[in-house]
């Protein structure tokens, strides 16, 4: 273990932390960066749809007035007549406006996790104007589901949650690094300003970066809350702590208790997995859909948009919810009796633990829907600027990107934590732990780093002491990096190929042999697309990883 332990010269305890805080934060840029971009190119998309999906399915959307509205029964009578008078409701949502369509939402075993089928009444003429899939209890159409997904998971289901949350997992460590390194290395007096695209490359990647901050850090915790493995960590301590989002209690049993909503629902729907499958019971009757409203209205559920559950079977209350989430907001909720129609239980948003509303408020400002368009403007900055911000730290390495030369082995991640002193050593062990629990996926991404990182600098110490030919080694280091880029050109493939060809099958269900030709072309160009852009953003970390750090120019 000699060769491992063998560490670069003494220096003082601030630089030795400094190194170790600059090491990491290169790693993070290096190897994670690509993850944080791709999460918020699709999150800028994603914020951006709003108006776009409102124009692509207006037909579905919108009405003109003619006259005086049907009945809310009337209209439910329509959809079921379309959908089938068997086939369970989910859902019902009212237009909430003169020139909107009512929106009946029916559950569908053949549907994916958190998925409805949406059938959108004319409440004039009881038209049906529009059939499509809704997802979550936003009810996101097709477009935004699809980048929902995207956004969240690459398409790839509970595995590609992962990537999503390896970004949120690493996001603060690199915004707080970086600041803590701008803060250390800057000079205490203005000196002449420096030249050349190194230095312009640096000073736009630090500005962004003190600008982003307080973005990233918000973008970083609301995201970790959305996680697979982070987000149970901190619902566990949500609920120890009494934090959770209270949910108005349908039992008609007095001393049931009442069920932690999920905050997150308007953007992840249900838990994974779970499929909005059709209950055995009959739906109520048509017209009970308008008691239950009225007797909301009366309760004070005042808000424009509101959604109408049915009971889940006996001795369960109806629901009235209301689901504007812009500000102020509304999502009172009323629990109603199936018989008499009074009203059992209640819950006011003004009344919520002041965690329960922070909570609310920061989802809904990280889907882009608090505050409106002015909301979506900013997050589409903050998402550009964050973007723009890797590119300069990408265009910053490369123009300072190791030249031909001697390797240096005590350029490692490992090498900067051998030089601490013994009590900043246990105390980063502690740290690391700590967060490992906390944090899963950023527990087992930097296990897989540091092995990387000492394999890698066994490996360089070997080469340097048997004094290999420089061309020689170079070759053999290109090769293993076209190999290697290879490979994970084809495992991308693959992966793309079942997420698009297969997810489109599964959703549309239509086998591959009854594709048109456009149909096949367009979805093999995407699979291509999405294989060239990842296999591009992976090989970067697999160019430092192979063809390694030389001795500086």
């Amino acid at each position: 273990m000699s060769s491992i332990t063998k560490t670069p010269p003494a220096a003082s305890p601030r630089g030795a932390m400094l190194n170790l805080i600059r090491r990491l934060h290169f790693y993070i840029g290096l190897l994670v960066a690509p993850f944080i971009l791709v999460a918020a190119l699709t999150g800028t998309l994603y914020v951006l749809t709003p108006q776009l999906e409102e124009a692509l399915y207006r037909d579905a959307l919108f009405t003109e007035p003619h006259g005086q509205a049907r009945s809310l029964a009337d209209q439910i009578a329509a959809a079921r007549r379309a959908a089938g008078d068997e086939t369970r409701i989910y859902a019902v949502r009212p237009a909430p406006g003169a020139m909107d369509t009512t929106r009946v939402q029916f559950a569908s075993a053949d549907l994916g996790a958190s998925e409805s089928r949406a059938l959108f009444v004319d409440p004039y003429t009881l038209a049906i104007k529009g059939d499509m899939t809704v997802y979550g209890t936003s009810g996101v159409l097709p477009l935004r589901t699809w980048l929902d997904k995207l956004h969240s998971s690459l398409l790839l289901g509970d595995l590609g949650r992962n990537y999503s949350e390896l970004a949120a997992s690493w996001l603060w460590v690199a915004a707080l690094g970086g600041v803590a390194l701008w803060l250390a290395t800057r000079p205490k007096r203005k000196l002449k300003k420096a030249k050349g695209g190194f230095a312009a490359s640096r000073h736009w990647h630090i500005t962004l970066g003190v600008a982003l901050l307080a973005g990233l850090l918000f973008f970083s915790a609301t995201g970790l809350t959305w996680s697979q493995w982070a987000g149970g960590n901190i619902d566990a301590l949500r609920a120890n702590l009494g934090w959770l989002t209270p949910q108005v209690n349908t039992s008609l049993q007095a001393d049931t208790p009442q069920t932690p909503a999920d905050p997150h629902a308007e953007h992840r729907g249900m838990m994974a997995g779970m499929k909005m499958a059709p209950a055995a019971q009959s739906n109520a009757l048509n017209g009970d859909w308008d008691r239950a409203l009225y007797a909301a209205r009366a309760a004070g559920i005042d808000a424009a948009k509101v959604e109408l559950r049915q009971p889940k079977g006996e001795g369960k209350a109806w629901t009235v919810t209301e689901v504007d989430r812009s500000w102020p907001t509304q999502v009172d909720a009323v629990a109603i009796a199936p018989q008499s129609f009074a009203v059992v239980d209640q819950l006011r948003f003004d009344t919520f633990p002041l965690i329960a509303k922070l909570t609310r408020w920061g989802i809904d400002a990280h889907m882009g829907i608090l505050f409106g368009l002015p909301n979506q403007l900013l997050l589409a900055a903050f998402g550009l600027g964050l973007c723009l911000m890797i590119a300069l730290g990408y265009r910053m390495w490369w123009i300072r990107r190791p030249a031909a030369g001697a390797q240096h082995p005590v350029h490692t991640l490992v090498a900067a934590w051998l030089a601490l002193s013994l009590p900043a050593r246990a105390g980063t062990l502690l740290v690391e732990e700590a967060l490992g629990y906390c944090l899963p996926v950023m527990g087992v991404s930097l296990a897989a780093l540091l092995l990387a990182d000492v394999w890698r600098w066994r490996g360089q110490r070997q080469s340097h002491r048997d004094e290999t030919p420089e061309a020689a080694a170079r070759r053999a280091e290109v090769r293993k990096f076209r190999a290697a880029v290879a490979t994970v050109a084809v495992a991308v493939g693959c992966v793309m190929g079942r997420a698009i060809l297969g997810g489109t099958v599964e959703q549309f269900q239509l086998p591959i042999g009854t594709w048109s030709a456009q149909m096949v072309i367009m979805q093999s160009l995407m699979v291509l697309l999405y294989t060239l852009v990842f296999t591009l953003l992976l090989s970067i970390p697999l160019w430092y990883f192979f063809l390694g750090e030389k001795e500086g120019r």
